[in-house]
């Protein structure tokens, strides 16, 4: 059994970084080369290759700026409509509005949470362009139902797989799904891998990453690594585009680089982790997250809890309850149809919502990290018993 740190409040998500990210790091600052260069374009490789299909990654600052990247790189601009599930975070949405294109929200699965592709389908009209599907919580959406969607409606499909590292669907890595244009991943502290801040962004054509790559770096043909160390003039280089200063830094990637290495077995634990609580929470007046299906991966960044009508407390009542045990948890998320930027400029109305609205009043997220130790999560179901059974 693994020991617990000595600490008295579990917080809702801890990086689970060792020694070998930290050497990497130190390593990366000792090179002398400490902005984008060997180091990312290494984590490209070593990123591609994980995800398989022959796709090329492209390392970014965030996961926001790879899907805005995506959305620009597919000519989304003013006058098209991007659809968003309203149960995610603003970053999916706001990309779209960078570009002068608007959103159309829609509601979610009641079961899965991900986007309702029935529900994709009548948001679609005449200025539609694309979708951007989130992998909710790491559960992977339907996602051949969005392809056929999207094949029939002429649409492109960006994925947010903010969540979704090492996801499946059809047996397929999420990045890796030929009816997608590209598919972003995100490396914030919380994530099932993280370089502190930065995301991946993963597409199939070439002609795609190269606008994504140019476009990363204020419109730059060629970045500063190729520059510096060319046998042609280093400072010579041409602006082809007003670009955007999206990079990833060397220092993030050698962190990313180790944990990539460890993606996997951080997977399993969190798996493990995951059925524990969906073992020893099931009697309690609580809908448990769903499971992915047979002989797919889930890749459990997030195990959110929603109370039934028997529960004895409310959502906010819980969490501050469980803040009093020493156990830290959040709300993934307040729907996009509440927050007042959206829900002014569309005139949205909660009951356009339906299952968002009655999932996120009930919901709460509870500790799941890589790093958590057995100890941990017993305080966490020991308190959650305490308040509920």
């Amino acid at each position: 059994m693994s020991q617990a740190p000595d600490q008295s409040f579990l917080p809702f998500a801890r990086p689970d970084i060792g020694e070998a990210e930290i050497a990497a790091v130190a390593a990366a600052m000792r090179s002398g080369w400490v902005t984008t260069g060997p180091q990312a374009r290494a984590f490209e490789e070593e990123f591609a290759a994980f995800i398989g299909g022959g796709v090329q990654a492209v390392a970014v600052n965030s996961a926001t700026a790879g899907l805005h990247l995506a959305l620009e790189a597919l000519g989304i601009g003013a006058g098209d409509e991007v659809i968003v599930p309203s149960l995610t975070f603003t970053a999916t949405a706001e990309v779209a509005r960078y570009l002068g294109a608007d959103v159309r929200l829609v509601d979610v699965d009641a079961r899965t949470l991900c986007v309702d592709a029935a529900a994709v389908e009548a948001a679609i009209t005449p200025r539609t362009r694309a979708m951007l599907p989130v992998h909710y919580g790491g559960l992977a959406c339907d996602m051949a139902a969005l392809h056929a969607l999207a094949e029939r409606h002429g649409l492109h499909v960006v994925e947010d797989a903010a969540h979704a590292l090492p996801t499946t669907s059809g047996g397929h890595r999420i990045g890796s799904l030929a009816g997608s244009s590209a598919a972003v991943f995100s490396f914030y502290a919380n994530k099932t891998m993280t370089t502190g801040e930065g995301g991946m962004a993963v597409v199939r054509d070439a002609k795609l990453a190269a606008r994504m790559r140019v476009m990363r770096l204020h419109g730059i043909d060629r970045d500063a690594f190729a520059r510096f160390t060319s046998r042609t003039p280093a400072w010579y280089y041409e602006v082809v585009a007003p670009g955007f200063k999206y990079n990833m830094t060397d220092v993030a990637a050698a962190l990313g680089r180790v944990q990539l290495q460890r993606v996997e077995a951080m997977a399993q634990r969190r798996a493990a982790l995951a059925a524990r609580y969906l073992e020893e929470l099931r009697d309690l007046p609580l809908t448990l997250p769903a499971a992915a299906p047979e002989r797919e991966a889930h890749a459990w960044h997030l195990f959110v809890l929603r109370l039934t009508d028997e529960a004895r407390i409310g959502r906010d009542d819980l969490i501050d309850a469980l803040a009093r045990r020493g156990v830290g948890c959040s709300v993934h998320y307040v729907p996009l149809h509440r927050q007042p930027y959206w829900r002014d400029r569309y005139a949205l109305r909660p009951e356009q919502f339906p299952q968002a609205e009655a999932a996120w009043q009930r919901m709460l997220s509870i500790p799941l990290f890589s790093a958590m130790s057995d100890e941990e999560q017993g305080r966490v179901i020991a308190a959650l018993r305490a308040e509920l059974a």
